[in-house]
């Protein structure tokens, strides 16, 4: 019986036996991704700075299995000890969802942006990426079966800026290469990589959003969100896709929100 006639996709290991790293998975995106996963019965590893907000997304999944590890992306010692204890707990891995990010400060023009600042946003945002999608290149390309999957948490603004967001902004432009290169890289090793933009999902972050954010125009205007669980499902489905089949880019947001037409 093949993939199609079981509903469960083919990605060269069994269900029950799927593991996936999700970096940022103490809030917001990430947890709601990660815990989407975990009821869905894949194993994950939940990655990020802080062990107690890790510990509570785990808490929220209590029968799944899931393995917290403290991490900043950041810190190439720090990634490679992340990948390290997925491989020798979980024997391989399936899936990487490259999420950890920082907007930096909202509002400061780029006369004003301190160095340091903008270092800081690049090494989470970019760097950490490379690296996580390095490492884990690295381990699904050695691994028997061969092959995984890689989906990058690009934004909106991968598209289009809102006002004094250039950190920020570049960084997440900076994913799209990254995603297209990885997925021309990994196609000898099966190998896929993706990118999911997300516009208004409802966490911490955009909280600000819905009491009036600057636009383009210089106003000051409430966005609508969505449901930050609709980013979780959407990543589910571009993950448990076979690996003969790739979303390549995905777009989802709040139906309203002004990005069609922005500025």
């Amino acid at each position: 019986m093949n993939a199609s006639q079981t509903g469960r996709a083919d990605t060269g290991t069994d269900t029950a036996s799927r593991t996936a790293v999700v970096t940022g998975a103490g809030s917001g995106i990430g947890r709601s991704v990660a815990l989407e996963l975990l009821r869905a019965g894949w194993r994950v590893a939940l990655a990020g700075r802080r062990t107690e907000t890790l510990e509570a997304t785990a808490a929220l999944a209590p029968d799944a299995d899931s393995l917290v590890v403290r991490a900043d992306v950041s810190d190439a010692d720090a990634v490679a000890a992340l990948f390290a204890t997925v491989r020798d707990r979980f024997g391989r891995l399936d899936l990487l969802f490259n999420n950890a990010g920082t907007f930096g400060p909202g509002g400061v023009g780029i006369e004003d942006l301190d160095y340091d600042v903008w270092r800081q946003v690049v090494d989470v945002n970019l760097n950490g990426a490379f690296l996580c999608a390095q490492a884990a290149f690295r381990q699904m390309k050695e691994q028997d079966p061969q092959g995984g999957r890689i989906i990058n948490n690009g934004s909106i603004s991968a598209h289009a800026p809102r006002p004094r967001s250039i950190a920020y902004t570049t960084t997440k432009h900076a994913l799209t290469g990254l995603t297209k290169s990885l997925s021309l890289d990994g196609r000898p090793y099966r190998i896929a990589c993706g990118q999911i933009d997300i516009g208004n999902a409802a966490t911490d972050m955009t909280e600000a959003m819905q009491r009036g954010i600057p636009q383009a125009n210089g106003e000051l205007a409430a966005e609508p969100v969505m449901d930050v669980a609709d980013v979780g499902r959407t990543v589910r489905h571009m993950a448990e896709l076979p690996l003969e089949a790739n979303v390549q880019f995905a777009t989802v947001l709040a139906t309203n929100m002004p990005y069609i037409g922005r500025g």
